[in-house]
């Protein structure tokens, strides 16, 4: 009887699980490109104390964001930068005031607990909606990669990066208006494909790299450092695009079998595309944004033309939020393990500046955060694929 009885709760057990596991994968996954309503916000002010995150575990690690602060000041100093303003209720010179509040919190040299609390009792929190207009934020990586060029095109070096044509037309916030004709009128400007199978940019040539894909990283990452043959080494940075919507390829390449979904990241499809150059343009060709570049003479510079600084800078739509603010994101992000272990994913939690957006960064469901130069950085950032929450701070009125 108690055999009988076991049984049966077994088969009512698989049963019941069967039954779970199957209305498990009937819930479609999160939409973290979801738009946001028309007329809707992507941030929301938080009203309930209990909601507001602890600030403690980033009031310890604060390297480096006096500099991130005094970038975004010098942004906010420029007359173009008042075309983001305002956002809802926030101006632009109420913008301003809560990051020299900030900074002279940091300037006194407080840390820990006690800079939380002053945080908590001088500045408004917002949170982004998030995708499900419950805060989820897809938290992903960028960085600038090191490739070799020539400022000078050889047989080894073949595949140009570009600067901005002057027949390109886009606002003072970068919004991309079109190609401007030869007759006055405006037309959208051309595809990836159409750019590159034709001579339209020829003259406009900034450095020349030796690997199409390479080039195609750049684009994607939106700046990049190149060895030049000389032994110098020239920083380029994003300036605009065409006007096309960014589409990813890595999809594509995991759905074609061309790379499996737990081993395909940034170096993986660098390696298979130096394994297969016949097969470069069969995907970058689906993706018909095309960037331009400018020599930035220090480090890589986000949109908003300022130095990026590895986790003090963030990529969001600006479409979406307001630039230069400080943020503070909590999420899982990926860590060098010493003794040579690895990379580690670890609950991180820290403050940054909004100071960048990315091709691929649309929506309130999204954030990009820059993990710095060169292979090691491209390994953390290929590892970043975390949810998260992403708040803004702006000094109590």
């Amino acid at each position: 009887m108690i055999t009988k009885t076991i049984t049966l709760l077994l088969v009512v057990w698989l049963t019941i699980c069967t039954g779970c596991k199957s209305q498990t994968q009937d819930i479609p996954p999160p939409d973290y490109n979801r738009p946001l309503p028309p007329g809707a916000l992507g941030l929301r002010k938080i009203t309930d104390p209990a909601e507001i995150p602890n600030f403690t575990p980033g009031c310890f690690d604060l390297y480096g964001l006096n500099e991130g602060i005094a970038n975004s000041l010098n942004f906010l100093s420029k007359p173009s930068s008042q075309n983001f303003f305002p956002y809802d209720q926030i101006t632009h010179e109420h913008a301003v005031a809560s990051l020299e509040a900030f900074y002279e919190l940091l300037d006194s040299g407080i840390n820990g607990e006690q800079l939380n609390n002053e945080i908590r009792q001088r500045f408004d929190v917002y949170t982004s909606v998030g995708c499900d207009d419950q805060g989820t934020v897809l938290f992903t990586g960028y960085y600038t990669p090191i490739f070799n060029g020539s400022l000078e095109p050889t047989a080894r070096f073949q595949y140009p990066l570009y600067r901005q044509p002057e027949d390109l037309i886009k606002t003072d916030t970068g919004e991309i208006l079109g190609r401007r004709l030869p007759n006055g009128s405006t037309a959208a400007y051309p595809s990836r494909r159409e750019i590159e199978t034709s001579n339209l940019l020829a003259g406009n040539e900034l450095v020349w790299l030796e690997d199409a894909f390479e080039a195609y990283v750049a684009h994607v990452q939106g700046s990049a450092v190149i060895r030049l043959t000389d032994g110098n080494r020239l920083t380029v940075g994003y300036t605009a695009n065409n006007g096309h919507q960014y589409q990813p390829i890595r999809q594509d390449m995991i759905d074609e079998g061309l790379l499996s979904d737990d081993q395909i990241n940034l170096a993986s499809m660098i390696a298979f595309f130096q394994a297969n150059p016949d097969k470069v343009t069969q995907y970058t060709y689906r993706n018909p944004r095309f960037v331009f570049f400018a020599e930035t003479f220090d480090n890589p510079h986000g949109s908003i033309n300022e130095p990026v600084i590895p986790l003090r800078t963030i990529a969001t739509d600006k479409s979406v939020f307001p630039p230069a603010g400080v943020t503070f994101i909590t999420t899982q992000l990926p860590r060098t393990m010493p003794g040579g272990a690895g990379v580690g994913i670890l609950p991180y939690s820290g403050f940054a500046l909004d100071q960048d957006t990315g091709g691929a960064i649309r929506a309130a469901g999204r954030c990009d955060v820059y993990m710095g130069i060169g292979d090691e950085a491209g390994k953390l950032a290929g590892s970043t694929y975390q949810e998260g929450r992403l708040y803004y701070l702006f000094l109590k009125q």
